[in-house]
């Protein structure tokens, strides 16, 4: 462990009062064996106070940018500018539910400090002085085992911070790590604590778990974290819309999996940039099942329906948008009857969707029956999408022979301006070789001037 602490973290647990410890996830992930990461996030414990810990940072050149005296908690940046997060020892007390403590008793029983928090994994010390790692609730083990065991009776830790619940799910995603029946059974019985969470939270947890695969013990990690939000039941309080698909049966001559499953697994062979398009694609169907007795209308009330969740989840608005359009367009030409012309106008006015639209579709092609070939739709597209670039047909308005200025100088009113440089797109999808100036005037001012 000792070799990936920075020197300036050595000299501050040299100079501190009492012992100073790392605990949490870096000490975890070291004694399981995964590669150190560039950035480490240092969560450091020590029984002496804030007081004390201040005296001793301010001796090593550190800078407080932070004090939260109830907590005992102090953010520190070292001389190289690295972050740790500091925390007294201390015995915490919750109103059932609530994220926050409704107590705090801060202690020099390092057992008690580590009985605040979530899991035994995540409970072992590392003493910087003395370089040695300190158990008190055999975590040790459980990382040797890959496993999730609670700091106290399971109905307990989950009841005290309804957060725990995405921790859990995130943790094993990340990890690999499994939790053990109690755990589960803990998580289950207490997952409507969900609801008393800030939106923002659970979105911050999601996005952590969906990206899972980027940790050294996260392969197929999304998939692990989603698939027991599931079987805790936790997935239905925070996206009832998609849980709503579990155990919908679909056609079997296209599917081999229920709605929910295959959601899941579409985010199995979606890359990363797109894991919330493909985890919301079909959250649809079960409204439209539901509603009509079929899946018809699924990308236009997915569409209304993903927009709707990740609003409730205080998502940002961009990635809020683009997910909506993205579930809107998915089923475009599934049944590869769209004419080449009319895949051609599609194509240029998604363009800036495409390439996310083609791996979404792919995603979801790929997920029907875990069938890694190329999906059908896709190879189409990319087929017309070079014979357009051969031809030189114009994808944006910037690739158009004419500008906008142009356009208003031969007669088109500016308020029209837009408007025309899209017609221009789609006269040229057609044939590459009228993207010529004069015949895109031509066409603006036969089409978009007031005396036509």
């Amino acid at each position: 462990m000792r070799e990936i602490i920075p020197y300036n973290l050595i000299k501050l647990a040299d100079v501190c009062h009492d012992s100073l410890y790392i605990v949490g996830g870096s000490v975890r992930d070291r004694l399981c064996g995964f590669p150190a990461p560039e950035r480490i996030d240092w969560d450091i414990a020590s029984p002496c106070t804030e007081e004390e810990l201040l005296a001793a940072a301010q001796t090593c050149g550190f800078l407080v940018t932070a004090v939260y005296s109830r907590t005992g908690t102090i953010k520190l940046k070292d001389p190289d500018g690295v972050d740790y997060e500091f925390t007294r020892f201390r015995s915490d007390e919750y109103v059932r539910g609530e994220h926050v403590p409704a107590r705090i008793r801060f202690t020099q029983d390092i057992a008690l400090d580590a009985r605040r928090r979530d899991f035994c994994a995540d409970a072992v010390y590392y003493d910087i002085r003395a370089d040695k790692y300190v158990d008190p609730l055999g975590g040790m083990q459980d990382i040797a085992q890959h496993k999730l065991r609670t700091v106290a009776p399971a109905e307990r830790v989950f009841g005290e911070d309804g957060l725990r619940l995405m921790r859990l799910a995130r943790l094993a995603a990340q990890t690999g790590f499994s939790p053990d029946e109690e755990c589960l059974a803990g998580a289950r019985h207490n997952r409507a604590l969900i609801r008393d969470i800030v939106p923002e939270r659970i979105f911050h947890e999601m996005e952590l778990l969906l990206h899972a695969d980027e940790k050294p013990g996260g392969q197929n990690g999304p998939y692990r974290g989603l698939a027991l939000l599931r079987a805790t039941g936790v997935l239905a309080e925070i996206m009832p819309e998609l849980a709503a698909g579990d155990g919908m049966a679909q056609r079997t001559d296209f599917h081999r999996y229920d709605v929910l499953e295959h959601s899941l697994r579409c985010v199995v062979y979606a890359p990363h940039a797109i894991r919330w398009a493909a985890l919301l694609h079909d959250v649809g169907k079960p409204f439209c099942m539901l509603r009509d007795g079929n899946f018809h209308a699924h990308p236009e009330e997915g569409a209304r329906i993903a927009h709707e969740l990740l609003t409730r989840l205080k998502a940002p608005k961009q990635l809020t948008e683009r997910v909506q359009q993205l579930v809107l367009l998915h089923m475009s030409d599934f049944d590869l009857k769209m004419r080449p012309v009319k895949v051609r106008r599609e194509i240029i006015r998604c363009y800036p969707l495409l390439q996310d639209l083609f791996a979404l579709r792919q995603a979801d092609y790929s997920a029907c029956k875990d069938d890694l070939s190329p999906a059908p739709a896709v190879q189409k597209w990319q087929g017309i999408l070079r014979e357009m670039a051969q031809e030189g047909v114009p994808l944006t308005r910037a690739q158009l022979a004419v500008s906008g200025l142009e356009l208003q100088r031969a007669g088109v009113a500016p308020k029209d301006t837009a408007r025309a440089l899209d017609a221009l797109l789609g006269y040229c999808a057609e044939d590459g070789a009228r993207n010529r100036k004069e015949k895109l005037i031509a066409y603006a001012v036969k089409h978009f001037t007031e005396e036509c």
